[in-house]
């Protein structure tokens, strides 16, 4: 847990490592994944049920709701305090970047029950919407506002709602910084 963790520092701060009054005075999206990655490790119940309780009141405090058994990879980012919603069975691989807004959620019905995998490298916008059983490729970055329920391909940018894809080689280059 503390190497993934370490990970998700680094995206934020780099090779610098997270200043001392960054560490004293964490933003509370920092605060709140590392509550959610302490909760995901933890196998000792009663641990388990006090970052669970922890997460849950950070919920509250921030309108972060990522569960604890959701699947993300290292280098998580959250990129400011606000809206965040992700569904426990969504996966997401490493390097995401999320936007304020972000909802990964669930089809209940249809073609596409069910919930996304999202693959590396991916930068997702502010206010965006992934619903379904869709699989986002790596390198594709997810414009604000775009409604995505269909699957994209490797290096792509989505716009718009409906969403329209627009295949580019290094799709979020200077957008998914301090890689891991």
């Amino acid at each position: 847990m503390n190497s993934i963790f370490k990970k998700d520092l680094y995206r934020y701060y780099g090779s610098e490592g997270e200043p001392f009054l960054k560490k004293v005075f964490r933003p509370l999206e920092i605060k709140y994944i590392s509550v959610l990655r302490k909760a995901n490790a933890c196998k000792f119940l009663p641990l388990k049920l006090f970052y669970m309780l922890s997460l849950l009141h950070l919920s509250h405090k921030t309108h972060i709701q990522i569960p604890a058994r959701t699947n993300i990879g290292e280098g998580f980012y959250i990129g400011h305090l606000g809206r965040v919603i992700i569904h426990p069975d969504a996966k997401l691989g490493k390097n995401i970047n999320i936007g304020t807004g972000v909802t990964i959620g669930m089809q209940n019905r249809g073609v596409k029950k069910g919930t996304p995998v999202i693959g590396d490298n991916c930068w997702i916008g502010t206010n965006a919407v992934i619903v379904g059983n869709v699989k986002i490729g790596s390198d594709v970055l997810v414009a604000p506002l775009a409604y995505v329920n269909f699957d994209v391909p490797d290096h792509s940018i989505v716009i718009g709602n409906p969403g329209k894809i627009i295949p580019r080689q290094n799709a979020t280059a200077d957008y998914v910084c301090n890689r891991v």
